[in-house]
């Protein structure tokens, strides 16, 4: 009898299905990925050569990929390219590339053919030769000859005199008794050697590299009858250590064992896993102010977030990195890994004392400088390792430095070194005073902070947060970089100094005799109310030069139109407030007049409808003032005429003005503190 038909649903399912897993079959492990690059650059040489990159001065060769062979560099240093057989092949007299593939034959056959005739040799006076030749699936993992070479005499001496047992270990330590290929050698696995069962640490890197207990795979996937040959750099050591007990046994690494028992951490250093430890030695930590050590050591939060800082998330091997590579440590830094030469380092420094002390869990560096994390640091601290140290010498000079030392939670507004590019201000009361309100009460994260926040001061004063689309600005002043957050405080990178507000938009024109004429204007068309109430005003205001700039006609005309001279002020204010960090190329805002204004900067200049102004960011409590030295007049607005004007209104206005500038001048009282701060800095920055 005759199946049905399978539905077409069904057979197009089951022919997507086969056609996933025959694609995730066809994906490559790293390795392969590598070598097959490798033998598509040595392709025109003949069949089955592979590029190979040589690094000048040594022995070491790397199979290429993408980016080293366009780069020619590994660790930094130059490389030239050499063409070889690829693994597993070799070449016939008068022939182009390695047409013929390599004799099948036993193991021991195998480790001649491809550079390891040393370990056959071993393997002769160690007896081991008859196991490798006899049937079997095994998978050695050969030592070069150089590998051999390079063992301390004392080492290769114990190993070979007398032909004593301690050879035949060695070598079974390098065997696993099974077929292993490359596919096989997954990333932190483990491997069951053929001595006493000790593990072999794998690691399979994206780079294409593979380690056995740290030792590199030069070349790999030797077939042979009875298993499998993997060519490596190195002699492995058996490893029954856990990064702990190296830890404890380490005599260099004494401060650490303390720390880490005082940290509790001994759990995860001896627990399943794989880590990397880059240990402190008694040297990295003698290097550091005994003071900074002993407030670490007392501080059981500091202590854990500094020796967090020192475990690596996964085993690395030094043998993995060719290049700078960013891996992050437990307490969630990032570290860059990089390596120059012959010398691993960490952020760019060689301090890498000892590497690849490999354990059951991990493998373990030693390092010869602390990798302080900012979370175990002062805000003195990381103010000290920032560009804000102008900064931090004027807050010890103002007498602040408890602050910045203490365990109070705080967080420091500090300028950028930059921002005193025109010379340091010298420290006096008033500067100690306006110090006092760049430190914030609580440790503040600036991703946390919400446009008009308002943030209380060591000062007493109450700063505002402006947030804008590309910017993040306290008061007048912007975040340059991000945050850093200390033990206790927390450090914002600020673009400039700030000036907090000391009074409203109308009490700073009042204040500023440059604005008198402008006063009297304001007082004359009735908006001194709406300036002097709490709001979030940007007041593009005239200066008097900029009144008697205009022809006396039509300044005439304006002065004595109540109802167009406050339309004509209005359109100088909006209703929200933009700070000068805050402009990119264009900012357009609507004025309380109704009409557009647009705010841009050029060279540096802060730009309103193209005309450059003269000073910015005078910061008040409902606003932030520019100065300007033209009138604004809006596109469809101008003066109208009036049949009653006064023969000359402008003339009361400037007599009112006049009146003002010298009586506040006379009268102190009538200007509030900061404007005399203000005028003193703008008189002369040098001596604020």
């Amino acid at each position: 009898m005759q199946r049905p038909a399978p539905p077409p649903l069904l057979l197009a399912l089951a022919l997507a299905l086969a056609l996933v897993l025959s694609l995730a079959g066809a994906v490559k492990s790293p390795y392969q990925q590598v070598l097959q690059h490798s033998r598509l650059r040595g392709r025109q040489h003949g069949p089955n050569v592979c590029a190979v990159q040589k690094l000048i001065g040594t022995n070491r060769k790397y199979f290429t990929n993408c980016k080293q062979w366009y780069q020619r560099k590994i660790c930094g240093k130059s490389t030239v390219i050499s063409y070889e057989c690829c693994p597993g092949y070799e070449k016939v007299p008068g022939e182009k590339g390695c047409p013929a593939a390599l004799p099948l034959s036993n193991i021991y056959e195998t480790l001649g053919l491809v550079g390891s005739s040393t370990t056959q040799l071993y393997s002769d006076r160690s007896n081991l030769r008859p196991e490798i030749e006899a049937p079997g699936s095994f998978t050695i993992f050969a030592p070069s000859n150089l590998a051999w070479a390079s063992l301390p005499a004392e080492t290769l001496d114990s190993l070979v005199s007398n032909v004593n047992i301690e050879l035949l270990n060695a070598l079974r330590y390098h065997m696993v008794n099974r077929r292993v290929l490359t596919d096989d050698l997954k990333h932190g696995t483990s491997l069951s050697s053929m001595y006493q069962n000790l593990s072999l640490q794998v690691h399979h890197y994206p780079n294409g590299i593979v380690t056995v207990n740290c030792a590199r795979l030069l070349k790999a996937d030797h077939q042979a009858t009875n298993g499998v040959v993997h060519l490596i750099d190195k002699v492995i050591a058996t490893t029954t250590n856990n990064i702990l007990q190296i830890v404890e046994i380490e005599e260099s690494l004494e401060t650490l064992r303390a720390a880490v028992a005082a940290s509790g951490l001994n759990n995860l250093l001896e627990s399943e896993g794989q880590f990397t430890l880059l240990a402190p030695t008694n040297e990295a930590f003698e290097k550091i102010p005994q003071e900074t050590l002993n407030r670490i050591l007392g501080d059981p939060e500091a202590l854990r977030d500094l020796l967090n800082n020192h475990i690596l998330k996964s085993a690395m091997c030094a043998e993995a990195i060719i290049a700078g590579l960013a891996m992050e440590t437990l307490e969630g830094t990032t570290l860059e890994v990089g390596c120059s030469g012959e010398e691993l380092t960490l952020n760019g420094r060689p301090i890498i004392a000892n590497k690849d002390v490999v354990a059951t869990n991990g493998v373990v560096h030693f390092v010869n400088e602390l990798l302080i994390p900012d979370a175990a640091k002062t805000l003195f601290e990381l103010g000290q390792e920032s560009e804000v140290t102008t900064s931090i010498d004027l807050f010890r000079q103002a007498g602040l430095n408890s602050h910045l030392t203490g365990n109070e939670r705080l967080t420091l507004l500090a300028p950028i070194n930059s921002a005193f590019k025109d010379g340091i201000p010298r420290v006096d009361n008033n500067l100690k005073n306006l110090l006092r309100d760049h430190i914030v009460k609580g440790q503040l994260s600036s991703k946390y902070l919400y446009h008009g926040q308002k943030l209380e001061t060591l000062g007493g004063k109450e700063l505002r947060v402006f947030v804008y689309r590309n910017n993040l600005c306290v008061e007048n002043s912007c975040i340059a970089a991000h945050d850093k957050r200390g033990r206790f405080g927390t450090m914002f990178i600020m673009e400039k100094m700030l000036t907090p507000p000391m009074g409203t938009v109308m009490d700073m024109l009042k204040a500023d005799h440059r604005f008198s004429t402008l006063v009297a204007a304001i007082q004359s068309a009735g908006l001194t109310e709406t300036l002097n109430r709490p709001g979030t005003f940007t007041v593009f205001a005239p200066t008097n030069e900029a009144f008697r700039a205009m022809p006396r006609g039509e300044l005439n005309k304006l002065m004595g139109n109540a109802k167009e001279l406050s339309n004509i002020l209005k359109y100088h204010i909006t209703d929200e407030i933009l700070v000068s960090g805050a402009v990119g190329a264009l900012v357009r805002m609507k004025s309380m007049q109704g009409d557009k204004l647009e705010v841009s900067t050029k060279n540096d200049v802060i730009q309103i409808n193209k005309e450059p102004v003269a000073e910015s960011d005078i910061m008040a409590t409902n606003g932030v003032i520019y100065a300007v030295n033209s009138v604004l007049q809006p596109q469809a607005s101008r003066p109208q005429e009036r049949g009653d004007e006064p023969a000359d209104p402008a003339l009361e206005i400037f007599k009112q003005a006049s009146a003002l500038s010298k009586v506040s001048q006379r009268n102190p009282r009538l200007a509030p503190a900061v404007s005399r701060l203000l005028a003193k800095m703008k008189g002369n920055p040098g001596t604020i």
